[in-house]
């Protein structure tokens, strides 16, 4: 990778948004939405964004990266008054949300986006296509098709984003992006957020990206500090009286992770059968639907949101107070996606995880990454819910009395509910 500039960051700034080099008028309308404290992806790379260099963003999920990249991009269109912005992501929720950041910010000054996802109107597409929006904002997908039809021109992309850029490699985007950098405009700016550094993205930021600031504000695996963790073993019977216990004591808005879309309407159905409102959003569901299921989870109408990984990076929504992993994730990376859906902007919140007795290997690897302990708690009296009351298996051994509210270990090497623990 070409030498790059690494900014030390501060944990905690306490500059304003005017002190970053923002025009006036982007300040008043950044002022008028609510935002007057940038966070530490804002405060150290907006600078530089706005001057023009190359950037290397990584930050975990819920810090604030799409102002990050929003308001320079809008600041350098509006300031050289030609060129138009490409923003492209791995899933299609993720693109509306981030259209409706852009719009906020944008939409002052007469910015026109477009929106290029699959699953959605190609015709629509096509026609906002034909007003020469300043940002086109999209897929890798969908963007290549109408790259290949002729349909969409982007021989005048001055500033390319790529966002949650780890996330487009996992799921097998790869050759779609490098067939998008190679019918931009070499003589560009590119601003490249991830939540961790794959041998991927190191190839983009060596042959694509000239001489980037790589602005880190957490090592990879790291989670919000204001998440409080908790761990239950579980046998699979016992997964969906737990899941009903739960949502019995907590009375907020609730995500839960699984790994099967098919299993999403079952439990939707169980919990609707107790009058408790809730939406589901995996793959199968239309874009309508996914849409709707969002919106509605967004302003309450449904209290649970059931979700397979597609939404893992998909969901930003306030004020959600627990986060469930109902399925552990398959790679622990995952797993500080799915709890960064809560502990947003500074604010607490709680992710409870279901391990099964032959996960421990699963568990072990996500503390690894972590550096937390996950502390794991006493199955409840699930009696009411016309299943036997359950205990801890046997096989888990013995774990000892942690306090509940311990992340990080004890020293030395404890028996466990998974045997000896290695780190």
């Amino acid at each position: 990778m070409n030498e790059n500039i690494k900014v030390p960051v501060k944990n905690e700034p306490e500059m304003t948004f005017g002190g970053l080099g923002i025009a006036p008028k982007i300040l008043d309308v950044i002022s008028r939405l609510g935002f007057t404290t940038p966070t530490s992806i804002q405060h150290e790379a907006i600078p530089h964004a706005i001057s023009g260099k190359d950037i290397i963003g990584i930050a975990q999920t819920g810090t604030g990266k799409t102002l990050a990249f929003g308001i320079p991009l809008v600041q350098q269109l509006l300031s050289t008054g030609k060129g138009k912005g490409l923003i492209i992501l791995p899933t299609r929720e993720l693109a509306i949300q981030v259209e409706e950041t852009i719009q906020k910010i944008g939409k002052t000054f007469g910015i026109k986006t477009a929106v290029l996802i699959g699953g959605a109107s190609m015709y629509l597409q096509v026609h906002q296509l034909k007003y020469n929006p300043h940002v086109v904002i999209g897929t890798p997908g969908r963007i290549n098709d109408l790259i290949q039809q002729r349909i969409l021109n982007l021989s005048d992309v001055t500033v390319l984003v790529l966002d949650e850029a780890d996330r487009m490699f996992d799921m097998g985007f790869a050759p779609q992006i490098a067939k998008i950098l190679q019918v931009v405009p070499k003589n560009r700016q590119t601003m490249l957020f991830s939540a961790t550094m794959p041998d991927g993205i190191i190839k983009i930021a060596s042959h694509h990206m000239k001489l980037p600031v790589r602005v880190e504000i957490a090592r990879p695996g790291t989670t919000a500090e204001n998440i409080e963790h908790e761990l239950f073993v579980v046998k699979k019977e016992q997964k969906l009286p737990l899941l009903k216990k739960l949502l019995q004591d907590y009375k907020g808005s609730v995500l839960i992770f699984l790994r099967q879309k098919h299993n999403a309407r079952k439990i939707c159905d169980q919990l609707r059968a107790i009058g408790i409102s809730s939406a589901e959003i995996h793959s199968n569901r239309s874009l309508n639907q996914r849409k709707e299921a969002l919106e509605g989870f967004k302003i309450g109408k449904y209290r649970v949101l059931v979700a397979t990984d597609i939404a893992q990076r998909g969901i930003d929504v306030k004020n959600i107070e627990l986060v469930i992993n109902f399925d552990l994730p398959e790679v622990a990376e995952d797993y500080v996606h799915r709890i960064g859906r809560t502990g947003r902007a500074g604010m607490s919140g709680k992710a409870i995880s279901f391990a099964m007795p032959d996960q421990g290997s699963m568990v072990r690897e996500i503390e690894r990454l972590t550096k937390l302990y996950l502390p794991i708690s006493k199955l409840p009296d699930l009696s009411s819910f016309a299943t036997p009351k359950s205990s801890v298996p046997e096989s888990y051994g013995p774990r000892g009395n942690y306090p509940s509210g311990r992340n990080r270990p004890p020293q030395g090497r404890p028996q466990n509910r998974y045997g000896r623990r290695r780190y």
